[in-house]
């Protein structure tokens, strides 16, 4: 058969198969920093692969965990601020599954745009690494697509998947009771739920990405940006310490719907709204937006990222552990024998 070079290409579709071949080189050194017992091969193979003994595991149990970053990435592409969506990316996937008592042990993503710029894929990519070495776990694979014609120019959408790996017979939750103490951990922001309406609040308010944030330093846009945090290291040295029985992470619902989630049936929660301060940022939502405190806690963490649920005999060793792992740490309630969940006090 004559070849005719001249004919139609991939690239002249708008797929550009030498960019992504170069965007796996420049991404190497990062994935390469995340490699961590267990890991036989990453990056370039059709899969990846990962031995549960080599990292230590003897009867293993597999915990699974997906999740994206949601329209918060809209802030980052109109900003360009792309660096930290990666850590968000993996912080949504790794504290979910530390949530079920797991370790996280490795990571793959899922990065789609319409046409591939090398430079902010390895941007939001570098940023994935970096959220991998904080959780402890290997960037193992991943997927590049470029899809013409299915995402505006500029545009990219990403998708994580975590797996993680517990000893069989310690998942959480566990022995939850009536009397246990409810810790929580302070956020660092609004994480990565509810920007559907902080991008409606800020439309009220009639600033830009680049106006001076009005709750605290720097312009909005990157303030709104700050990565979610990574509860996973402090809080698998509370899971080892002992009297753990469950934990939450607060994401999308909110203290209101994700609480609930990790009690068993006949027991309730009740929290106490005053016993931590109300970030600044959801401070201004609030009152730019006139939201309800109902609605707010539904909708965002509200300034507590991570509950622990925890026995009452370990309650301030675990404070102790945690605060010395640099998280800031809030007796926030109590379990209940009384079905649902309660507030006390008000957000403030």
């Amino acid at each position: 058969m004559t070849i005719d070079k001249s004919g139609m290409t991939y690239a002249d579709a708008g797929v550009d198969i030498d960019a992504g071949n170069a965007l796996v080189e420049r991404i190497k050194p990062a994935a390469k920093r995340t490699v961590r017992a267990g890991v036989v091969s990453g990056l370039g193979g059709f899969g990846a692969l990962f031995d549960l003994k080599a990292a230590g595991y003897r009867d293993p149990v597999l915990v699974a965990a997906t999740d994206g970053v949601g329209t918060k990435l809209r802030i980052a592409i109109d900003t360009g601020n792309v660096d930290g969506v990666g850590v968000d990316l993996v912080a949504m996937c790794v504290n979910d599954l530390v949530c079920q008592g797991a370790e996280p042990l490795f990571f793959l993503d899922y990065f789609a745009t319409g046409r591939l710029e090398t430079e902010q894929a390895a941007r939001i990519i570098e940023g994935i690494a970096r959220g991998c070495e904080g959780a402890g776990c290997a960037l193992i694979g991943g997927e590049t697509a470029e899809m013409p014609g299915m995402y505006p120019p500029g545009d990219f959408d990403l998708a994580g998947f975590a797996v993680g790996a517990m000893e069989r017979g310690r998942a959480l939750p566990a022995d939850v009771a009536a009397g246990d103490v409810l810790l929580g951990l302070a956020s660092d922001g609004v994480h990565s739920n509810g920007y559907s309406l902080v991008r409606r609040i800020v439309e009220v308010s009639g600033l830009g990405w680049d106006d001076d944030s009005p709750f605290g330093e720097g312009p909005l846009g990157a303030a709104l940006l700050t990565p979610t945090r990574l509860y996973v290291k402090p809080v698998l040295a509370a899971i080892k310490a002992g009297g753990v029985h469950a934990l939450a992470h607060i994401t999308g619902g909110g203290l209101t719907e994700n609480l609930p989630r990790i009690l068993p049936d006949g027991l309730g929660a009740q929290v106490d709204l005053n016993a931590w301060p109300l970030l600044p940022v959801f401070d201004w939502m609030a009152e730019t937006g006139g939201i309800a405190e109902g609605e707010m806690l539904k909708t965002f963490n509200c300034g507590i990222g991570m509950v622990l649920v925890c026995a009452p005999d370990r309650a301030e060793a675990l404070t102790e552990l945690l605060g010395q792992a640099g998280e800031t740490v809030h007796r926030i309630g109590t379990v209940t024998d009384t079905p649902g969940l309660t507030y006390e006090g008000a957000l403030r």
